[in-house]
């Protein structure tokens, strides 16, 4: 069936070169001609061909200024260009600055000719379906994104009222509960409202866009110590802030990756440690700040270090297992602002985590 043939467009200045093509390749393709750079531009306004076959040599432009010229508005169709010279200069030019796909000699053989344009229309025919699955993985994940994040916010809603319950029945003891099974079902609903959260936070970093603005680290960690300071009251927080420049960054992303390293620093101090402590350290320069998150807990085995920023990894060492994803986040919210991370941890003395992030003052006005 005629729509399902390649359709090949051939351009040359010399007609009898044309006509050649036509008269062979006829039977065997839909067969599009241009005496020229700009009558083929015309034509493929109105035509969706799949491969391009051109003339290095023409008056008014060359073979490869055409495809240069029609890449960007036409990138799907693939070029053969076709030349009397085999200058090496002008063959690193073409695949360079015309993207071709082959170059072929001229007087054209016919055998030759047919499989090389066998051979770019598989590789049109792969591309395309390249295309298409990517596009369509691109639409799965996004509504696959889109259900976790609805999902996540509407059973939020439920746990918050569970909560809520429970606070009642403690303000008015009407519940009777001497083994403790309300406190059971608080810390349940906790964890997993934690985990829910993570996975908001996950959904925001890999959707949102990256924005920047001034971001003062003294207010910022302390706003983060105000938050995960009441999971554990003897925990002392030190902090040494040298910021003499201004700095700029994304302050949602900045602010979960110091939220989610602080509450393991919190979360993970030893039980019996008498003396609990939390350094933070940030050191503001013009190009970058960096940051250092220091705790005196149970520390990370070595054999673990390799895999801690991985999803949903859950170290065994100790009685608190977390959810897996937040180091995870951490590791992807850098990514997205250009930032690093490194760990140091000895088992049993504690873990250090060293961040760097751009400050992007200068690319801001």
């Amino acid at each position: 069936m005629k729509e399902n043939r390649i359709r090949i467009l051939y351009i040359d200045d010399e007609i009898h070169n044309l006509n050649a093509f036509r008269a062979t390749f006829r039977r065997s393709y839909e067969i599009y001609t241009a005496s020229s750079a700009q009558d083929a531009k015309l034509l493929l306004k109105s035509i969706d061909v799949h491969i391009i076959i051109a003339d290095q040599k023409m008056p008014v432009t060359t073979g490869v200024d055409f495809f240069y010229e029609i890449r960007e508005q036409l990138p799907d169709p693939i070029r053969i260009l076709l030349t009397g010279y085999t200058d090496v200069e002008d063959i690193i030019e073409a695949i360079n600055k015309g993207h071709i796909f082959s170059y072929v000699k001229k007087p054209w053989d016919e055998h030759e000719l047919a499989n090389t344009i066998s051979n770019a229309y598989e590789m049109y025919q792969a591309r395309k379906q390249l295309k298409e699955k990517i596009t369509e993985l691109e639409k799965t994940n996004d509504e696959l994104n889109r259900f976790i994040y609805s999902t996540s916010h509407d059973l939020r809603s439920p746990l918050m009222s569970v909560l809520g319950i429970i606070n009642l029945t403690r303000l008015d003891n009407s519940v009777t509960d001497p083994n403790g099974y309300v406190d059971m079902i608080e810390s349940c609903i906790l964890k997993l409202d934690g985990f829910i959260q993570k996975i908001i936070e996950y959904y925001r970093n890999s959707r949102l866009d990256v924005e920047h603005e001034k971001i003062y680290f003294d207010s910022l960690l302390h706003e983060c110590i105000a938050a995960f300071k009441p999971q554990n009251t003897a925990i002392e927080f030190q902090l040494n802030i040298d910021q003499p420049v201004d700095f700029k960054g994304d302050t949602f992303r900045i602010s979960v990756i110091l939220n989610n390293l602080i509450s393991n620093a919190v979360k993970y101090q030893k039980p019996d440690e008498s003396n609990p402590k939390v350094n933070l350290s940030v050191k503001v320069e013009p190009h970058k700040a960096t940051i250092w998150i220091e705790d005196n807990g149970i520390g990370i085995l070595s054999e673990h270090l390799s895999n801690i920023f991985k999803m949903f990894f859950r170290s065994k060492n100790n009685n608190k297992p977390g959810s897996g994803i937040g180091l995870y986040i951490v590791k992807e919210a850098l990514s997205k602002i250009g930032g690093t991370i490194s760990v140091e941890s000895k088992y049993g003395e504690g873990t250090q985590f060293e961040i760097t992030i751009p400050n992007r003052n200068d690319f801001d006005s």
